[in-house]
């Protein structure tokens, strides 16, 4: 069985790769430097060397795969991410036009069914189609807002704030990207599926920032509150990081694009997931806001103030 695996260093992407393993799979995998693959995994799987964005690189590293796992590497920060990320999943979608590719799973995202007006997600939506149209057989997993995205809320979590774009009150499904490897490992270890497939993967329960905020009130061991933040707000502040406007559109439209949407797949069995939030964020969260928080204290700043153990 030949499986290829992207971005195996990533928080999906390495998940994947250790559940192949224990299944006795030797998965093959496209890194740009091997030495960020974990010591005790190098050996064991077949590592291929080379950058995602040469499409003669990935032509030739996924050619007579059984089934690929794409995860688009992009960062959203270019001047075009969008045709940044199509640009970059050229070289899979023509192996999978001329047969060398046999199946494709896709780590897409809720919200790429709306096909536009959704920032950087768009860009999944038109790697849906265009695997689509190349005749394999493909699986698009539509994954859930990730639990991860909090990280990027250190500082302001720190100060007993969470920052949302997302209406504060509106419950949106949130999911532990580790459970998203294993659903797809699941997915590339079956042989039964066939043609084009959707699968969405919610994570165990929908839950609005205000909910978050309470529950991360308990992890953490100290009051935070959800703070709306306006689309404006957010662009400018993109703006003023340096980001040119195309990077801008592509990360604020994401949660503009969204908030008001409703999955296409329903909530069910096959798209609930076992990880809590608070779970998660006990083992992930609680020690790297701690971190945060005597990084405060050490400059004097107001993020210092009942720090949690």
């Amino acid at each position: 069985m030949s499986i290829v695996v992207t971005t195996p260093t990533g928080r999906v992407g390495s998940r994947v790769v250790r559940v192949l393993l224990q299944a006795g799979v030797r998965p093959r995998v496209l890194v740009r430097d091997p030495a960020r693959l974990d010591p005790a995994t190098r050996g064991l799987v077949d590592v291929r060397t080379g950058d995602m964005t040469d499409t003669a690189f990935v032509r030739e590293a996924t050619a007579g795969a059984r089934t690929v796992f794409w995860v688009d590497p992009t960062q959203p920060t270019g001047p075009d991410p969008n045709a940044a990320s199509e640009r970059t999943a050229a070289g899979l979608v023509d192996a999978a036009r001329a047969g060398d590719v046999a199946r494709v799973v896709l780590l897409s995202s809720i919200g790429a069914e709306l096909r536009g007006g959704a920032g950087h997600i768009d860009a999944l939506g038109r790697i849906e189609e265009c695997l689509d149209a190349t005749g394999a057989d493909t699986l698009h997993l539509r994954c859930a807002y990730f639990f991860s995205n909090l990280l990027f809320s250190l500082d302001d979590l720190a100060r007993g704030v969470l920052p949302t774009q997302f209406h504060p009150e509106r419950p949106m499904a949130w999911v532990d990207p580790r459970d998203i490897g294993d659903v797809a490992a699941a997915r590339l270890l079956a042989g039964e599926w066939k043609g084009r497939v959707v699968q969405a993967v919610h994570g165990p329960e929908d839950l609005s920032f205000l909910q978050v905020a309470e529950i991360l009130t308990g992890v953490l061991g100290r009051p935070v509150r959800a703070e709306a933040v306006s689309d404006a707000d957010v662009r400018a502040a993109l703006g003023s990081a340096g980001l040119p406007p195309g990077a801008v559109e592509a990360v604020a439209g994401m949660a503009a694009g969204t908030r008001d949407f409703t999955p296409e797949q329903p909530r069910d069995v096959l798209t609930t997931t076992p990880t809590t939030l608070a779970a998660w964020a006990y083992a992930h969260l609680r020690p790297r806001v701690s971190e945060a928080m005597r990084a405060a204290a050490a400059r004097g700043g107001d993020g210092a103030a009942g720090a949690a153990a």
